[in-house]
């Protein structure tokens, strides 16, 4: 019999992915789910930039990055604890659940106008940001199959490319009609909807697939905690550190483009071009305005690539090669910063680097873990996108300090990021022997089978 025709949504979804038939459903409400996160998030960080920088000082700020990542040295051992006893849904949706009743409290606690929430906040969110993005793709990763995920997470990630441009935008609009703290219970609501798509998602494929796929989405995991599982298999092992290294390079470029921009605003003060402001004043508006019109780029060309390229350039040159882009355009940029750290040149180099980060990028380091265990995608993934993440961004510091102790220049700073990317490419190169390996061993048990 000739095979059933494309829905209408199937044909739709086909002029960005090779969505195929009995797809489409599923492939749109973990886009929409994703988009839900990324809203919410988008929300929440102005808030938290609000709470913190109102309340406290830029330094207290960086400090309470460092108590991110030792939070995150308890909290994720505990999670991979809760994730051995129960199954994959009752484990998202309590931990959903809790950061929505989280969310409350931080609201019923503003209100209160109890003294220091911003630092509390801040943290939360640091870790929230991260722990429900990568339970996202831990439950993507345990619904698809390696060939299916190779195929689909480019059009699912654009609902995360989509929900942070809206979810920022929608921030903006409300933010002085809402306030702060009633914006928190619209994050709420936004999380809660996505443990409702999530039921969908998992009610769907529990029943459409075979008797395998319906025991994974019953049956708990094993007992090995996420750092163990990192630190005993080699393929793991790499992509944290792909993590931590990508994590570093790109937030030195973060204080490259503050600090040069900070000192452009500067040297406009000192010329007497201040437009009849104050210098604090014209400082945090050309600051400000600069970094929206950035984030903007950042954003859209972002979601254009998502949208148009990543599914299609996977699926050209496979996972393992889209790996290289992202550090070879860093390494480009990098080189090209040491030579002349000219603030236009600057803002191309983060904007390419950036966009790339989000979207193909991503995209690419999620389908790492679709030839892994049950146990990799939930538990040391979690460890991998949390802990080694934020343990980046205290390795950043660590940079940040040596050069301002040491009085050095962005230009050192450069050089030291085009040291990183050229171990970045050590590890991809690493990850794609283990991944070919992985992925070979993969096929001939399926052949056989």
């Amino acid at each position: 019999m000739p095979a059933a025709p494309p829905s209408p949504l199937e044909r739709v979804l086909r002029l960005f992915a090779d969505v195929r038939r009995g797809e489409g459903v599923t492939v749109l409400l973990l886009m929409l789910n994703v988009f839900t996160l990324l809203c919410c998030y988008y929300i929440i960080k102005p808030v938290r930039e609000a709470l913190i920088l109102g309340g406290e000082s830029a330094e207290v700020k960086s400090y309470a990055s460092a108590v991110m990542a030792i939070a995150l040295a308890a909290l994720v051992p505990a999670y991979g604890n809760f994730a051995s006893r129960v199954d994959r849904m009752r484990l998202i949706t309590v931990v959903s659940w809790i950061f929505v009743s989280n969310l409350v409290l931080f609201y019923v606690l503003g209100k209160m106008a109890v003294p220091h929430i911003g630092i509390a906040f801040f943290i939360w969110v640091g870790i929230f940001n991260l722990m429900v993005i990568a339970q996202f793709w831990s439950f993507a990763n345990d619904v698809y199959t390696r060939e299916e995920g190779e195929r689909l997470f480019g059009v699912v990630a654009f609902g995360a490319s989509l929900g942070a441009i809206l979810g920022g935008r929608a921030a903006t609009v409300l933010f002085d009609s809402f306030g702060a703290y009633n914006l928190l219970l619209l994050a709420a609501g936004l999380l809660a909807a996505s443990v409702l798509l999530t039921a969908a998602v998992n009610r769907i494929e529990s029943r459409a697939r075979d008797a395998r796929s319906r025991q994974a989405a019953v049956a708990p995991l094993g007992r090995e905690g996420g750092f163990s599982l990192v630190l005993s298999d080699r393929y793991l092992l790499y992509i944290a550190l792909l993590a931590l290294v990508l994590n570093v390079v790109n937030t030195n470029g973060e204080y490259i483009l503050g600090k040069t921009l900070s000192g452009a605003a500067d040297q406009l003060i000192r010329r007497g071009e201040t437009g009849g402001l104050t210098p604090a004043e014209f400082k945090r508006n050309f600051i400000g305005t600069y970094y929206a019109g950035f984030f903007t780029w950042v954003n859209t060309v972002g979601a254009v690539v998502q949208l148009l390229v990543v599914s299609r350039l996977l699926q050209k040159i496979g996972v393992r090669a889209a790996l290289y882009v992202m550090p070879l355009i860093a390494l480009g940029g990098y080189m090209l910063l040491a030579v002349a750290p000219v603030i236009g040149y600057i803002r191309t180099v983060k904007i390419a680097e950036n966009s790339t980060d989000y979207s193909l990028q991503n995209t690419a380091r999620q389908a790492l873990f679709l030839p892994t265990s049950r146990e990799a995608k939930y538990k040391a993934k979690a460890a991998i996108d949390t802990f080694f993440v934020r343990a980046g961004d205290v390795l950043s510091a660590g940079v940040v300090f040596a050069v301002s102790t040491l009085a050095f220049t962005t230009r050192t700073v450069a050089m030291v990021n085009i040291a990183l990317v050229l171990v970045w490419i050590l590890i991809v190169f690493a990850i794609g022997r283990r991944h070919r390996a992985i992925t070979a061993a993969e096929n001939l048990a399926s052949n056989a089978a």
